[in-house]
Order: structure tokens, then sequence, then C-alpha cells
């Protein structure tokens, strides 16, 4: 069968295997530009994938790489994780393409509506230059991510490695134990995450939890009530896994909105969203997706957050994030 390499939006992953880092899912449309040298990206050596990495960055008419994290994989298993991955790529990609190609024989985005777009083929990294340059891209950043990390967490040989369970790998593991790149749920690592969830367990019996969770229910009942007045229909409250949690997720027309909620005691305190860091907007924007992906929603999906404070608990502010 001939393929229109212009018009084919390729896909292709990396890190599917390593006990450590994250999952990377590369997403190319080359627009016709011819790239010589494309292939398989574990069939090159690491100068020709870097120079032909640069290559895809400047000509290829769109390149897109989606993340997704070892936490997130270890909550979702690795098939949901390359769905998701594959999700996060192909939502960046905003030019026309008249298919797309997936390297494997699995379709990750058939649960949404480009799902009928899209063909699996076998070893299509070597056969479709759009999927090679994908391969190679998501490679690229994935190393490169992994060979920071060797800063951050020294010791452990990730620049050698890239996360990989080898020799070296399971001696530093031994020595020093885990970090936050490690996928617990992956057999190898099995015995740390049941340690790691002993640690941080929490009956939650002790009368100070159990007045923060009554509070905190009267002031997302707050927001609940704000919302249902201003035409929402609530959907869930404190969904919660292991992971990650949402206080309310409630739909207005065509969107889903994820409200996170913040209770301070009295204004002196500052205000709740005071406490919606970065870092929090990306556990935010994990757990809604988590959510969507779970409940196969694929519509608008909006964050956003809400701040309550006092004895007579007092909606402050409901804002889009």
């Amino acid at each position: 069968m001939y393929y229109n390499d212009s018009m084919i939006l390729g896909i292709d992953e990396a890190g599917r295997g390593p006990w450590a880092g994250p999952l990377v899912v590369g997403a190319v449309v080359l627009g016709g530009v011819s790239i010589e040298g494309l292939t398989d990206s574990k069939k090159l050596t690491k100068k020709k994938r870097d120079l032909l990495y640069q290559k895809i960055i400047d000509n290829s008419v769109a390149h897109a790489t989606g993340w997704v994290e070892a936490l997130e994989i270890d909550e979702l298993g690795l098939g949901r994780a390359l769905r998701l991955a594959t999700i996060r790529a192909v939502g960046q990609i905003k030019v026309p393409y008249s298919e797309i190609i997936i390297d494997g024989t699995v379709n990750f985005l058939a649960e949404t509506g480009k799902g009928k777009y899209v063909q699996t083929m076998a070893k299509a990294d070597l056969l479709i230059p759009s999927v090679s340059a994908a391969s190679i891209l998501a490679k690229v950043e994935r190393d490169r991510y992994m060979a920071g990390q060797d800063e951050v967490y020294p010791g452990y040989g990730f620049a050698g490695h890239s996360g990989y369970g080898v020799a070296k790998h399971r001696e530093a593991i031994e020595k020093l134990g885990i970090t936050p790149l490690h996928r617990l749920s992956f057999a190898p690592l099995a015995a740390y995450r049941s340690s790691t969830l002993a640690d941080s367990s929490d009956s939650g019996t002790s009368p100070e939890s159990v007045t923060s969770k009554l509070i905190g229910n009267k002031a997302e009942q707050v927001v609940a009530d704000f919302l249902a007045g201003q035409g929402h229909v609530i959907h869930d409250r404190n969904w919660k896994t292991r992971w990650c949690e949402i206080d309310i997720v409630s739909k207005k027309d065509d969107t889903v909105f994820f409200t996170e909620v913040k209770y301070r005691k009295a204004a002196q305190y500052g205000s709740g969203l005071e406490a919606i860091t970065k870092s929090k907007l990306r556990q935010m924007k994990f757990a809604a997706e988590f959510y969507a992906l779970n409940k196969q929603i694929n519509g608008n999906i909006e964050l956003a957050a809400a701040s309550v404070s006092g004895d007579d608990f007092k909606l402050e502010q409901w804002l889009r994030v």
C-alpha cells in the first residue's frame, strides 16, 4: 500500500520499558519535507539521532511530545498511560493531516474522536518517515531529560541507561533506594511500593482529621451550591484515587469543570487560592485528565478553584485557572 507521507501524522513512543522516568510519545507531520536518514530511533547512534532531531524540529510542519510521569504510570497502568501520552501529544498538533499512523498494533486514540483516522502498523518506525521522526523526537527528548536527572539524583547513572533495569541501576536502587522517577507498579520495584504506601497510610481517625474533613465537606458544599445556582450539574464530589483527588466535578453546557476548593479560617491567613501553585496545577491537570479517561469524557475540560473563608463559610471567589 502506498502512503502519502506529507499528510500523515506519525506517532511513536519512547520509554515503555524502563524502571524509571517518563513515558514520552512523539507526534510529527512532515508536510512533504524529505529528511534523509530517518529510521527507527533505536537503530541510530546518539550522534545521528541528535542531528536528525534538530532537522525534524527545524523542518517538519508540526511536531509535539506528550509526557506521562512515573506517578501517572503507576496510577493508570501502562496501557492507559500510553493512551494519555498519545492524547497529550496529538492535542498539540494544529496543522491539517489526512490520517494518523501509530507504530505497533494498538490504536491509543480509539476512544477519542480521532480514533477513526488511525492506522496501526507494526514496524511503522522503519517504513513511514513521519513515524520514524516521531520515534526520534520522543527518544531524544526523553534521553535528554533522563540525563539531566543525574544532577538531581546523583549515583543512579540515569544519563547512561535512561532508567532501564540494567545491573548498575539495580545496584544503585539497592544502595540508595528509590526516587520519584521510579515506577513502583513495575514488578521489580513492587516491594518498594508496598513499603512506601504503608509508611504514608493515614487511619483518619484522629479528632483533628475528622474536624478537618467536616470543615472541608462544608466548604465544598457551599461551592457546590453556588455552582448549581450558576447552572452547573454536579457530577461528582470528593472523587479520589490513591494518587489524586478532585473536590467537585460539574458540567455546564458542553464543558466539564474540575474545581479545587480551598478553605481559610480568616482573611489574615491569606486567600485559599494562594495555595494553587504551579505544582498544584499540574496535579489538578493530571487528576482531570485521569477522570476524563476513566469516564470517557471527550468534551471541553476546564480547571477551576474556589476560596471559602470564615466561620460563616463565605464563598470569596470561584474562578477558572
